[in-house]
This record gives structure tokens, C-alpha cells and sequence, in this order.
């Protein structure tokens, strides 16, 4: 059964390159066979088409305290198939990325409490927004200048922005993930059962559930695993798991 799961998380500059060979399984992390789907878009001409020369522009030419990128997490359903998948995959980076410089991939690690397939997508997105302005990459991490867009960096995605805003902006982009995740579910002849909501929202009486990750999972006994499995077999399809 898919559960939904979403996370946001922003890497500060000097972390964006390294992030960049984990997700896409490159270099000191070439020994894992996790990976099964990888790409790269919208990226700035100077890069040449290779993701890692804009993250290691970022880390060289943001500013100290920015972020060098935005990276989303979403799990995605087993049940879609390889072709199922790719579709998916091809609409979550259409949603979550836009028109700014990305780079996606998606793992299938066997590390699920119940030995299933743990499907998902990671997503490194620039929030440095294109124009019409060409910039070397020095340009491209300078402060946005308003007057003279030609002299300055690319405007940042939500800057200006308040807390509420980016809040309320946020909510928004989970209940529209739930939303296409659902669809293509239902698309495949499955229920949509996905919802981003809290639990409290769904009126659910339980504390979510702490996420465990990987490696954790693979040091735990068996005991250990199915009473984690039992806790959570009631509420399966019922949102964050």
C-alpha cells in the first residue's frame, strides 16, 4: 500500500556538489546499486549539461549564509510498474521544479521494515530563477539587483517572501504532490487513498511516526522489525507513515 510521504530540506553552500554525486550515485557512492532513474534539466548554459558543474558554482559563488540548493523527497508507489514510474517521476519534476535548474534521482533501496522496495525520488532544485539574461556562473550566484537585472544574479525563488507565505506556499505544494501521486495511482487502476495532511489534521490519535532510514532498519533485529510492521499495519494509506 503507498504512503505519502514529502520533505523540504535546504543545503547550505560548500554541500551541494557532494549531495549531488549521493543522489546520483557518483563517486565514493558508485558502489550502491540503488539507482534506477536519473536526469538533470534547465540547466544554465555554462554547465554543459552536467549538473555538477552548477552545484560546485553554487558552492563556490553563493553567498556564506544562502542556500546552495532545495532538495525534495517524495515516496513514490510501488505498484505503477517501470513505465508507471517514469511518467510520474516525468510530472513531480514538472510540478516541483518549474523552470529553475535541476537534477533528480530515484532509489529502490531494499530497506523497508517489511522487505519491500523503498521507492523514491530525491530532487535538487536551484531556486536561482532563469530569465532572459545570459550570466557566467560567477553572475548567476550574485544578489538579485532590481534596477539592473543585467547586472546582478538571478532572482531567488520566494525571496521576498514572508514566513506565513512561504508557509502557506508550502502546504499548498504537498497537497498538489498528494494530488498527482494520487492520480496516476488511479490512472493504474488503484485507489488515491494519499493524503498530505497531519494526522491530527485526519484525526488520527497517534504521534507520527519517527523517521528510522536505512541504516538503522538493516540493525535491527527481526522482533525489532515486525513490531515497528504491526504498529503501523492499521493505518496504512492514511498519510504520513
Amino acid at each position: 500500500m503507498a504512503t505519502f510521504h514529502f520533505e523540504v530540506k535546504t543545503g547550505g553552500k560548500g554541500r551541494a556538489a557532494p549531495h549531488s554525486l549521493y543522489i546520483a550515485r557518483q563517486g565514493k557512492f558508485r558502489g550502491r546499486d540503488d539507482l534506477v532513474l536519473t536526469g538533470s534539466g534547465n540547466l544554465p548554459f555554462w554547465a554543459d549539461g552536467d549538473p555538477v558543474k552548477l552545484w560546485k558554482a553554487a558552492d563556490a559563488h553563493e553567498r556564506e549564509n544562502g542556500s546552495a540548493y532545495r532538495e525534495m523527497i517524495v515516496a513514490l508507489p510501488n505498484e505503477l510498474g517501470a513505465s508507471g514510474l517514469r511518467d510520474l517521476v516525468q510530472d513531480l519534476v514538472t510540478l516541483l521544479a518549474g523552470s529553475r535548474p535541476y537534477q533528480f534521482a530515484v532509489h529502490e533501496p531494499q530497506a523497508s521494515l517489511d522487505g519491500r522496495v523503498n521507492t523514491h525520488m530525491h530532487l535538487m532544485v536551484s531556486d536561482r530563477m532563469p530569465d532572459d539574461i545570459e550570466r557566467d556562473e560567477r553572475q548567476m550566484f550574485r544578489r538579485y539587483n532590481e534596477i539592473r537585472p543585467d547586472t546582478g544574479g538571478c532572482r531567488k525563488d520566494g525571496g521576498g517572501m514572508t514566513r506565513v507565505q512561504l508557509r502557506d506556499r508550502l502546504i499548498t505544494l504537498r497537497c498538489n504532490v498528494a494530488g498527482l501521486l494520487n492520480g496516476h495511482l488511479e490512472r493504474h487502476g488503484f485507489r488515491g487513498v494519499l493524503d498530505h495532511r497531519t494526522l491530527e489534521q485526519q484525526g488520527i490519535a497517534r504521534r507520527p511516526e519517527r523517521h528510522l532510514g536505512p541504516v538503522r532498519i538493516r540493525s535491527m533485529s527481526a522482533s525489532e522489525r515486525l513490531a515497528h510492521v504491526d504498529a503501523r499495519r492499521p493505518f496504512q494509506g492514511q498519510g504520513l507513515l
